[in-house]
C-alpha cells in the first residue's frame, strides 16, 4: 500500500438461497483446514489416532464460532442483544470477537484434554501455531469487510472506508501482521525444546502486549471500565502470559507426560469427517465484527438482502 487507499471491495463472495457468504466468514473455514493439517502433522506428539485429531479439530472450531460469539454478545454489544436476545443466534448478520474465540479455544482444549487424557498444555502448545495463523489470516477478511476501523490519520498508507469520514489506519492489517509474525517466533521457540506450556505463554504474552500499542490506533464503539473492551483483555493476556512464563520456567511445567494410546473413543473417522464439512460451511455465512444493518450498508450492491427476512433493517443504537 503505496498511498491513500479507497476502500470498495465487496466483502460477499455471492449468496445462494437468500444466504449470502462473506469473505470474512471464509477465513474461518481456511483457519479450520490449516489447523487440522498442523494437528495431523503433530498427532503423533499427541498420541492421536485420525479420528482423534478429527475430534479435537471439531471441538476447537464449535470453540472458535461460541466464544467468539459470546464474548462479542456479552461485552461488546449487550446494550443491542439485551433488548434484543433473538438476535443472539443470528451470526449471518454479524458481531464475533477475537477475544472471545481465544476464550473458545482455551475452553474446547480443556474439554478436549479431560476426555481423552491428555495434558492441556501439550495440546495447547501445538495449536497455538496453528491459532496464530487463524488470527492473522481473519484480520485479512475483516479488512475486506471494512467493518474494524482505526482512527482518523494522514499516514501515506491511510485507507478511506465506506460510510466513514476521512482516511484511518488499517488497524486489523497492523493487528493480523502481528499474529503471522508470532509464528516464525514460536517455531523458533519450539525447536528450543522449551518446557510445557512454554510455547502457549509466549502466543498469549505477545498477542496480548503487542495489541496493547497496535489498539491505540483503533476506533472502538464501546467502552469496558472507561477503557476500550479490548485492551481490558490485551492488557489481561499479558499479565497472564508473563506469570505463566516465570512458572513454567520455574520447573513446573518442565515434567514431561507420558503420552497415553488413542482412546478407543477417538474412532468413527467417517461421521467426524461429516461433521467438520458441515462446520466448514457455517462460518462462510458470517459478516465481520459489529452486528450491522446489513441491507443499508450492502444493499445498493447485493438489493436481494433487502427482500430477505434473514436480513432485517437493524438499527445499532438498539431500535429494530
Amino acid at each position: 500500500m503505496t498511498g491513500p487507499f479507497v476502500h470498495a471491495i465487496d466483502p460477499v463472495i455471492g449468496a445462494f438461497g437468500g444466504v449470502y457468504f462473506w469473505w470474512y466468514g471464509l477465513t474461518y473455514t481456511l483457519g479450520f483446514l490449516v489447523t487440522l493439517w498442523w494437528v495431523s502433522r503433530n498427532r503423533e506428539n499427541l498420541a492421536l489416532d485420525t479420528g482423534g485429531v478429527y475430534s479435537l479439530v471439531l471441538f476447537l472450531a464449535v470453540g472458535v464460532l461460541l466464544g467468539g460469539r459470546l464474548v462479542e454478545v456479552v461485552f461488546y454489544e449487550w446494550a443491542f442483544y439485551g433488548a434484543h436476545p433473538w438476535y443472539i443466534p443470528a451470526i449471518w448478520l454479524g458481531g464475533m470477537s477475537t477475544h472471545g474465540i481465544l476464550f473458545g479455544c482455551v475452553v474446547a482444549t480443556w474439554l478436549f484434554s479431560r476426555l481423552y487424557r491428555r495434558h492441556f498444555f501439550e495440546i495447547s502448545d501445538v495449536l497455538v501455531i496453528a491459532g496464530a495463523f487463524i488470527m492473522g489470516f481473519g484480520r485479512l477478511g475483516n479488512f475486506i469487510d471494512g467493518q474494524i476501523v482505526g482512527a482518523l490519520t494522514d499516514v501515506p498508507w491511510g485507507v478511506k472506508f465506506p460510510d466513514l469520514e476521512g482516511f484511518r489506519h488499517p488497524v486489523v492489517l497492523y493487528d493480523g501482521a502481528k499474529n503471522l509474525l508470532l509464528i516464525p517466533v514460536l517455531l523458533l521457540i519450539r525447536r528450543t525444546g522449551p518446557p510445557r506450556g512454554v510455547l502457549t505463554a509466549h502466543f498469549i504474552l505477545w498477542y496480548g502486549f503487542l495489541r496493547v500499542f497496535i489498539d491505540f490506533f483503533r476506533e472502538y464503539r464501546t467502552s469496558l471500565y472507561g477503557l476500550p473492551p479490548g485492551q481490558e483483555f490485551n492488557m489481561l493476556m499479558a499479565l497472564a502470559g508473563i506469570g505463566m512464563l516465570i512458572w513454567f520456567y520455574r520447573g513446573s511445567g518442565r515434567e514431561r507426560a507420558p503420552l497415553v494410546p488413542p482412546s478407543p473413543a477417538a474412532g468413527r473417522v467417517g461421521a467426524k469427517r461429516f461433521a467438520f464439512a458441515l462446520l466448514l460451511l457455517l462460518p462462510t455465512i458470517i459478516p465481520s465484527d459489529w452486528t450491522q444493518d446489513v441491507p443499508r450498508r450492502y444493499g445498493d450492491r447485493h438489493p436481494g438482502m433487502s427482500h430477505s427476512w434473514l436480513y432485517p433493517s437493524i438499527d445499532e443504537a438498539g431500535g429494530s
